[in-house]
């Protein structure tokens, strides 16, 4: 079973060099880099987490009650659906637009509503923390909003320690971005 929540798409790389968006599917959303060790090593502990919890809760049945078991049982399904979910955290680009997943929201914008997408030079949290340093970050400025939304940065849980994966990644939002941003005329 493919895990396209997993991949990022390898046509990026072998495809011809004259086309900005290999894709025959453009209306799938698409994240357009692999997840970084990071992130990947995250879930993989909090599924490692999830399988004691698991084999408590059949240890629990066998020896307490059920309602012991579904309590454990329960945070157990809630710790793997957090893994998952921080599987998908990132972004995600379609020809309807530019999603950034969170782990708990997602937030959406039409190219259309997009005025511009530009890496810059500034300070960025390191691993989302409240520590920052300096660093790129890929911005996303809304029509109609003042402030700029940071979308990604070569500190952040997918590109710590990969700063030609971070360059390759912000080409192909900007290069999404040039693709389908129709300016709309007042």
């Amino acid at each position: 079973m493919p895990l396209h929540f997993l991949t990022a798409d390898g046509e990026l790389d072998t495809a011809p060099s004259d086309t900005p968006l290999p894709h025959e599917e453009r209306e799938r959303w698409r994240r357009p880099y692999r997840p970084g060790p990071w992130r990947v090593g995250g879930a993989a502990l909090l599924l490692l987490l999830a399988s004691y919890m698991l084999l408590s809760t059949l240890i629990i049945a066998m020896a307490g009650t059920l309602t012991e078991a579904g309590v454990c049982l329960a945070g157990a399904v809630l710790v793997i659906a957090c893994a998952l979910r921080l599987l998908r955290v990132g972004v995600w680009v379609s020809a309807h637009g530019i999603r950034q997943v969170g782990l708990i929201t997602t937030t959406t914008l039409a190219w259309q509503d997009v005025t511009a997408v530009r890496t810059v030079q500034q300070p960025v949290k390191w691993l989302g923390t409240p520590r920052t340093v300096q660093g790129q970050a890929l911005l996303v400025e809304p029509r109609g909003q003042e402030s700029l939304r940071t979308v990604l940065t070569d500190h952040n849980a997918d590109f710590l320690a990969r700063p030609e994966a971070f360059d390759r990644a912000a080409d192909v939002v900007e290069a999404w971005a040039a693709e389908y941003h129709r300016p709309q005329h007042p």
